[in-house]
């Protein structure tokens, strides 16, 4: 029960500025392109007990699975979050979600209490492994990925430690610029701290920490409302990744649910064990994908929190491929399994809701790493982006061509950033027409890019998926084209599988031409 309606809204709007304000901190600070341009980053404000409170409107892979990694480092860490001080983790295996993926949690104290955590996740651009950027295109172990932080006090007194870190440095084929990146993330848990201080004083922290509690009920009740009127449905659904590079194709991910007015059971019985290659996907990404489904279509104007999954049962096998066990590889688990996750759980809504689902977009990010040696200064340089594709349509809209989709919600590279920081040059960039599905409203079309290496030996490592099943449509709409990589020297074009690494010589031409996006409803012919 909401006390006082107005200064409930008033402060909700506050906390959620507060998060919005520690985004735009922490992308304006950062040295690597892939935070400061890309934006691969997102920011949180957490009750003491590590309950989301507010977020920022980032990336949905990383804020429905951030509170995993807040509550990990209170469970390992406990009477060591004392004030000032500041944990780290990337560990998929404590509530992380890939490697790249640095979490820097800060707990918040008031006269000697401690009352809230900020938090923040930003994607470093190589943070150690087999290749440069710490996603290769095939992996089979964790530890060819990166270095793996477990929760570990990194700061005292609103300081970051440096010699805390010297592993993550000493891995790192870029130290200064991670060394940076981590710097600009203290700054952005140390403006959430001062904004949240700010509205304390106005308001009180009891006023605060109450509404904490009301938020999480308000949102978790107009999920509930959303959901009640298709109590008693059920559906089930089935997709496939392509492979996951180890020799392991159509790989099923299975999704059974049950909606009531209590709200939503989901089961992903009948999905693949764990595979060999790194497209398992830690059970932190696995959730938030979930989440992220249920928020996007039951929750318009629901403020985002702990609540709007509280009333979310999600059943995931152990040792599957949606919850695997160390030292299963996961790099692409988190950008590309998650995506599929997404596409099966809109496939199961789409038999009982049609008319909000919409038809299956690109179906992945298209993961792009490159490095090596820089000739203009002599320094080692990594390189890392998504690139987007086609949306799938919904009724009533046409899907959006050449944009990120779902679970990434990054901007691209722009050529001018890209070409001044990086020996790299961007040949082409442009719209895929025609390949979004056809349908009474079409699918968006997917994009082509093409960068060429200005460097000698360079090591690319690509990780995708629709590169053979299509993203589907809804309705008798039709599916959208799949994607193609390939490398084009001297000349010649030479294909590259879905999940590849390859060193490549000064002059060669990257080429990645992203899915089009699933049409809803029969094409005009067929009508």
């Amino acid at each position: 029960m909401i006390e006082d309606p107005i200064s409930f809204e008033v402060i909700k709007n506050a906390l959620v500025s507060c998060s919005r304000e520690m985004s735009q901190a922490l992308k304006r600070t950062a040295f690597s392109p892939n935070i400061k341009e890309r934006r691969d980053c997102s920011c949180a404000l957490f009750d003491a007990e590590g309950r989301l409170v507010a977020q920022s409107k980032d990336i949905p892979v990383h804020l429905g699975a951030m509170p995993m990694s807040v509550k990990a480092c209170i469970n390992k860490l406990g009477d060591e979050l004392i004030e000032g001080s500041m944990a780290l983790v990337n560990d998929p295996y404590s509530g992380g979600s890939h490697l790249p993926d640095l979490t820097l949690v800060t707990p918040v104290y008031s006269d000697g209490e401690h009352v809230a955590f900020t938090a923040n996740r930003a994607h470093h651009a190589d943070i150690g492994g087999e290749s440069p950027g710490s996603m290769p295109g095939l992996s089979t172990t964790i530890h060819e990925e990166g270095i793996q932080i477990r929760p570990r006090i990194v700061g005292r007194k609103g300081i970051l430690q440096r010699e805390s870190i010297t592993d993550v440095l000493s891995e790192t084929r870029t130290p200064d610029e991670r060394l940076g990146d981590l710097s600009a993330q203290v700054a952005a848990n140390n403006v959430g701290m001062k904004r949240l201080s700010e509205v304390a004083k106005i308001h009180g922290w009891d006023t605060l920490i109450q509404t904490f509690a009301e938020l999480r009920h308000y949102s978790a009740h107009k999920m509930k409302l959303a959901l009640a009127e298709y109590h008693g449905m059920k559906a089930e659904f089935t997709d496939y990744l392509d492979s996951d590079g180890a020799g392991t194709w159509n790989i099923p991910i299975s999704i059974g649910l049950q909606l009531s007015k209590e709200g939503a059971k989901i089961d992903f019985e009948g999905t693949s064990v764990q595979v060999n290659g790194n497209v398992n996907c830690p059970l932190a990404s696995t959730l938030s994908s979930v989440y992220y489904v249920f928020i996007a279509l039951f929750g318009k104007d629901t403020p985002v929190n702990e609540g709007c999954w509280s009333i979310i049962d999600v059943n995931v096998p152990e040792d599957s491929l949606l919850n695997p066990k160390f030292p299963a590889a996961v790099s692409a688990g988190n950008v590309e399994t998650s995506q599929r996750i997404v596409d099966t759980t809109l496939g199961a809504l789409a038999k009982i809701v049609p008319n909000v689902v919409p038809a299956a977009s690109q179906g992945t990010m298209n993961n792009l790493t490159m490095g090596g040696i820089d000739p203009r200064s002599g320094s080692a340089f990594s390189f890392y982006e998504t690139i987007g594709g086609g949306a799938g349509a919904s009724m009533g809209r046409e899907g959006t061509s050449g944009i990120h989709t779902h679970m990434t919600n990054t901007l691209n590279t722009p050529i001018e950033s890209l070409e001044t920081e990086y020996p790299l040059l961007v040949r082409r960039y442009s719209i895929r027409r025609g390949t979004g599905g056809k349908g009474q409203w079409q699918g968006g079309d997917g994009i082509t890019r093409e960068i060429e290496v200005l460097s000698d030996k360079c090591t690319i490592s690509i990780q995708s998926e629709r590169r053979i099943s299509q993203p589907w449509g809804i309705e008798e709409g039709e599916s959208g084209e799949t994607g193609r990589n390939s490398l084009l020297f001297e000349g010649k074009v030479h294909s590259l599988e879905a999940k590849s690494t390859a060193v490549v010589p000064k002059g060669a031409i990257v080429r990645i031409e992203t899915p089009g996006g699933g049409g809803y409803g029969p094409p005009p012919t067929k009508k």
